[in-house]
């Protein structure tokens, strides 16, 4: 029988004996070996086949594994090494946090308690390890990162268990479970097991002699684990929440003889005191109040407040400001009471008061991409009005006793010591540093010093003394000089730093709120402001910073229809909205910088075409060259205004029905990636390329509030509607026929995307976006019928967004016209090779138009080489031609066109590289497009006087003016 079975029989009272025996021997055998080497393994030895095997449980080797990790920690603790403490707690926490020991805990009733007390006096060991600075120093870097390493996640992990944590702290004193004493004892688990089991399977008392000795060697290891045990617990003596004395046997370290080892003994048990935490919270809570009431007491009016004393406070306010653990809101709050009590003592005292006050409240917004909230705003813009109230008083007619400001500069040492010394508190360090008189430094420092009022003899306080130097010196100034005010900071940048704050907190709020709505009623106050201030630099003569409010001004009004800017109250009606705009733009243009002459004009031209004084932005336009220098600016939200500038204009165009000028101005800005452009919104997804998270910011920075923006639908239907307008008689000139043979020009591709995307759809339901109303509508036109067309373009919802009166019917009754015209041309360039002629007055019944506005049209066409047909006046009637060029002359036409596309490119290569190309009266052309209409077209073949056939080309201006290109020319801009 092996050893194993007989370690496990407890069935006789034979091998009971054989085991005790055994046990005894092995207990002799272990005494000898510590005093042989302890390090000697016996692992590969033959007396290890001699030791006794044990067969562990599962539980058993989990908790005697969580047993000896926490044991290496504690060890590790008492020489502070905690790099091994960092190690070993981690794999402790994977031992725990393994599946298998999971599954094994739960089974045994959960988390045993020893390991929830280790954890709570763990994390508490680390909290004071890491307060102790000067020790904390003394590491090494290596073992001071494992302390910053275990500092900083020690609750993280410990998170997991948490309430076990609180229900263990709320009741430390606890009895421990059995698991907990049957781990702390799991070294010497199966041989007390087995000395137990056979003391109580002995009941014959034969061999009393091995029954005392299995008793004795029991009592003696448990003794000494339970002093093991309390050896290791005095280390957690510092933690008040965990350490538990009652835990431990007071007598356990001491082994009992005699009579005493058989006497009951018993434990006390020391039962912790709790503090009582609310009242010392609420002591606490009070000494705040109070410390509140004392600071807020600093600022109460007092009994004889002069000027000197206001001046004194606010500067010690300014001097705390920016300072480490300042609270900006108490700050200013206190100045702001100053302010009101300033009000009794004139504007000389009031006006640098409220100027502190202004920075206090932009002290308010950390970083850039925070904005002040709407009722510090408010605050602001009162103080502000209040500051620009005082300077224009409108019951001051004579502008020579009206207030200035001036700046004046603060030496920064005044302020980093002026809220705690006097001027005799200055003197008195300066006698301690030289060592004047008997008395010691310290003495010199805490002695009173008298002051002395010169003309009475008697004595004074520091404040009565700068009331009274103050009022002398305002004793000795003129008239003049008394109506400069000394301010710190400039009341330019505040103005402009509000109106930046205004447009931040429009683009926070959301545009669908009511607030929204109140922010805005807060325009016609910022405008009054700037009016003011305005007002206030031309009579100083600071023409930079009121070019500056001029130009805030402007952007203020410029997008306003005057409509809107009426009842806003932005005009009177002795000065309209155009005169205003333009008074302030000129005046920009004489004392600005060039950043604000380029914006102003800007403003100008979009004030033009909002109001459809199209011809006047467009002169503005080519003549400040804009369209050329804009890339050269280098500031993205002038190019955005830029950019808004030209959609508006082409808007103004729409409207007008001058359909060319209208695409050539939308057609840039339209091709993709409108809302960037017009910086109404971001640009997400695929589309945003590989932009950092700065940039990203300074995207959203840019974005313009939502009341400026222009309606995208409305922007698109004006695009799509005259590229088809242009497009769809084009693309059936290019069709089946004698014009299929020449390559005709193509004037937006967009559009022909469009309409081959819609020509690929299975099914075509009836148009729910305007993009597919206006699909259908060239459709139709392509087809002849022009009613459907305009009915499908005449009930678009955007025409409402256009502002004016009746302008809905006017846009509709142009559209009609303009439809009713290029669907004469498209029904002529299609089946015209279908007839030998057509009927004058058919022609007029089919399109409802007049006889000279089809004759007009169709002579067009003829002129230009696009019908080839004659007028035959007796029947009224279009003799239709058909013509067919031969071989060699559809060869020679594609060798002239490319040999004429070869030396216009290289005329405008040349013309780049010599800086002439912007002096060319076609310069300002972009590609082969130029902003006022350039038309290049080729003429068919047509039979000279000779009777010869000859090519003509001939440019064609349309709708207002197109610039030709070769013998023929249109009228221009």
């Amino acid at each position: 029988m092996s050893r194993f079975w007989a370690a496990q029989s407890s069935s006789s009272d034979s091998d009971g004996s054989s085991s005790d025996d055994s046990s005894l021997a092995s207990s002799d055998d272990d005494k000898n070996r510590g005093t042989a080497n302890r390090w000697v393994e016996f692992s590969d030895s033959d007396e290890s086949e001699e030791e006794e095997r044990v067969a562990k449980s599962a539980k058993d080797r989990t908790f005697e594994s969580l047993t000896n990790g926490i044991t290496k920690i504690k060890n590790a603790m008492k020489i502070h090494d905690y790099n091994t403490i960092q190690s070993t707690y981690q794999s402790l926490l994977q031992t725990v946090s393994s599946t298998k020991a999971k599954a094994i805990i739960q089974a045994n009733g959960g988390v045993p308690r020893f390991f929830v007390k280790f954890i709570c006096n763990f994390e508490v060991y680390i909290a004071e390890r890491k307060k102790d600075k000067p020790a904390f120093k003394k590491l090494s870097p290596s073992q001071g990162r494992a302390l910053n390493r275990m500092a900083l996640n020690v609750k993280k992990e410990l998170k997991v268990y948490e309430k076990l944590m609180k229900e263990y702290r709320a009741n430390p004193d606890a009895a421990l479970s059995g698991e907990e004493s049957g781990a702390d004892e799991s070294d010497d688990e199966a041989s007390v097991a087995s000395s137990s089991s056979s003391s109580s399977s002995d009941s014959d008392d034969d061999s009393d002699a091995s029954s005392k000795s299995s008793k004795s060697s029991s009592s003696s290891s448990s003794s000494s684990k339970s002093s093991a045990a309390s050896d290791d617990d005095e280390e957690w003596e510092h933690s008040s929440s965990s350490s538990s004395s009652s835990d431990e046997d007071p007598q356990a370290g001491t082994e009992l003889k005699g009579r005493a080892r058989w006497l009951k003994r018993t434990v006390e048990v020391n039962v912790k005191v709790k503090k009582d935490k609310e009242n010392r919270n609420k002591d606490k809570r009070d000494k705040v109040a109070k410390g509140v009431e004392e600071k807020k007491e600093d600022v109460e009016e007092e009994a004889e407040l002069t000027a000197a004393i206001l001046d004194r406070k606010c500067n010690e306010l300014v001097s705390s400001r920016g300072r480490k653990g300042t609270d900006t809101k108490a700050i200013l709050a206190k100045l702001e009471k100053l302010s009101k009590l300033a009000v009794q003592f004139g504007p000389r005292i009031e006006v640098p008061i409220l100027m502190h006050v202004i920075t206090a409240q932009f002290d308010l917004v950390r970083n850039l991409d925070d904005c002040m909230e709407a009722e510090p705003w408010k605050a602001c813009m009162e103080q502000l009005d209040r500051v620009a109230s005082i300077l224009e008083d409108e019951n001051v007619t004579d502008d020579s006793k009206k207030y200035r400001l001036s700046n004046e500069i603060i030496d920064a040492n005044d302020l980093m010591i002026g809220n705690v010394l006097t001027n005799a508190g200055a003197n008195k360090m300066k006698d301690a540093a030289a060592g004047i008189g008997d008395l010691g430094a310290l003495d010199t420092l805490t002695a009173k010093k008298e002051l002395i009022n010169p003309h009475t003899s008697e004595v004074e306080t520091a404040d009565d003394r700068a009331e009274r130097l103050r009022v002398e010196k305002e004793a000795g100034m003129t008239e003049e000089q008394l109506l400069v005010i000394p301010v710190v900071g400039s009341l330019s940048l505040f103005v402009t730093r509000l109106d930046n704050e205004y447009y931040k907190g429009l683009k926070r709020t959301s545009p669908h709120s009511i607030d929204y709505v109140h922010r805005l009623r807060d325009e016609a106050k910022v405008v009054g402001l700037l009016t003011k201030v305005r007002q206030y630099f031309m009579r100083v003569d600071s023409k930079d910073e009121a070019s500056e409010m001029s130009l805030l001004k402007v952007e203020h009004i410029y997008y306003c229809h005057d409509s809107i800017a009426k009842q806003l109250q932005f005009f009177t009606e002795d000065i309209g909205s155009e005169k205003l705009v333009s008074d302030l733009c000129t005046f920009v243009y004489q004392h600005g910088t060039d950043r604000s002459k380029t914006r102003a004009m800007m403003c100008q031209i979009y004030h033009h075409a909002l109001h459809d004084r199209f011809l006047e932005a467009r002169d503005l336009l080519l003549m400040s060259h804009l369209q050329d220098n804009i890339a050269n600016v280098g500031d993205v939200s002038t190019m955005i205004l830029f950019n808004r500038m030209m959609v508006n204009l082409g808007l103004a165009a729409f409207r007008l029905g001058k359909i060319w000028d209208a695409h050539q101005c939308l057609s840039d800005i339209c091709s993709g990636r409108v809302r960037e452009l017009l910086a109404q919104g971001v640009t997400t997804g695929r589309y945003a390329g590989d932009k950092s998270i700065e940039e990203e910011k300074a995207e959203k920075r840019r974005q313009i509030p939502y009341h400026q923006h222009i309606n995208i639908d409305l922007l698109e239907a004006c695009h799509l509607i005259s590229a088809m307008l242009l497009e769809v008689p084009n693309m059936a000139a290019a069709g089946d026929g004698a014009a299929s043979s020449r390559k005709r020009r193509i004037f937006s591709r967009q559009f022909r995307k469009h309409v081959e995307s819609f020509r690929r759809q299975v099914f075509a339901g009836p148009p729910e976006q305007t993009r597919d109303y206006i699909m259908s509508a060239a459709e139709a036109l392509m087809n002849g019928d022009w009613k459907k067309c305009a009915d499908f373009l005449c009930n678009l919802e955007v025409w409402k967004l256009l502002p004016g009166d009746n302008v809905t019917e006017q846009i509709n009754k142009m559209l009609v016209e303009k439809i009713k015209l290029e669907g004469l041309r498209t029904y002529l360039f299609k089946y015209s090779a279908h007839y030998d002629s057509l009927s004058h007055g058919q022609l007029c019944g089919m399109f409802e138009l007049s006889k000279n506005e089809v004759h007009s049209v169709v002579s067009k066409m003829m002129f230009n080489g696009d019908l080839h047909a004659s007028w035959d006046q007796p029947t009224d009637t279009i003799v239709l031609k058909k013509i067919e060029p031969s071989t060699l002359q559809r060869l020679a036409l594609q060798f002239a066109e490319k040999a004429a596309n070869l030396v216009e490119s290289n005329e405008r290569l040349l013309d780049t590289k010599s800086g002439r190309y912007a002096m060319r009266d076609d310069g300002w052309k972009n590609d082969n497009q130029n902003r006022g209409g350039q038309s290049q077209r080729r003429g068919g073949y047509t039979r000279n006087a000779q009777g010869g056939r000859g090519r003509g080309r001939g440019g064609r201006g349309r709708d207002g003016g197109g610039r030709g290109r070769g013998r023929g020319r249109g009228r221009s801009w």
